[in-house]
């Protein structure tokens, strides 16, 4: 369904992206962001996710800026690169890329973000620094930033037996953010994951997309 593109960030460096679009015509635009694994095969699926729903769905490839075409797998190996790549990138830079990326397909309509585990936290700072809704799937590095003040909405979903995210973690989210809405699931870390079957919840994913693109029929205004 999709197609890789180049996409023009800050101090006129290039990055790729995947983009796809839906058929007819769009309810409004989704930034999707990676988890720490790059742009891979369950990443594009999640974008073309969104397009089947009728959004304009987009990824950047932030590992571009370090070494272009990653795809990492989930073993030990490539867990261990993929977090050497996002402290490389980090965060300030995603926002730029994301903002980017929303600037891209702003004729699609109104903008959101969705970010899975580190793009989960990317998502949250998106909602805080960019003032675009965002939901953010188990960001374990959210708890850094929740004494930032939300300029959009934002939607959060954790798993109850996430190790990263304990009990006490999403709590502080509560207490942080209690305007906004936060969602738990009978599953671990990763429970979106339907190309890792370790992790994925079937069941959790489900409900968790459905509240996920109702949240976007809000926000996004369609």
């Amino acid at each position: 369904m999709g197609q890789h593109i180049n996409l023009n960030t800050g101090g006129m460096q290039c990055i790729g992206a995947y983009l796809a679009a839906p058929k007819g015509g769009s309810k409004g635009g989704i930034v999707v962001v990676q988890e720490i694994f790059g742009v891979n095969a369950h990443i594009r699926s999640v974008a073309d996710r969104f397009a089947e729903h009728g959004y304009t769905a987009i990824a950047p490839a932030f590992f571009d800026h370090v070494e272009s075409g990653v795809e990492l797998r989930y073993d030990p190996a490539d867990y261990e690169r993929g977090k050497q790549l996002v402290g490389e990138v980090g965060l300030e830079r995603a926002l730029v890329d994301v903002a980017s990326a929303a600037e891209s397909i702003r004729s699609a309509g109104k903008i959101g973000v969705v970010g899975y585990c580190w793009g989960g936290s990317v998502a949250l700072l998106s909602a805080t620094r960019l003032g675009l809704p965002a939901v953010s799937y188990y960001g374990a590095r959210n708890v850094n930033f929740l004494d930032e003040k939300p300029k959009a909405p934002l939607q959060f979903h954790f798993g109850e037996n996430d190790a990263s995210i304990p009990p006490a973690a999403v709590q502080r989210h509560r207490d942080a953010l209690p305007q906004m809405e936060i969602y738990t699931y009978p599953a671990g870390h990763a429970f979106n994951r339907d190309a890792d079957a370790n992790h994925y919840d079937a069941a959790s994913a489900k409900l968790a997309l459905q509240r996920t693109l109702d949240f976007f029929a809000r926000q996004l205004g369609a």
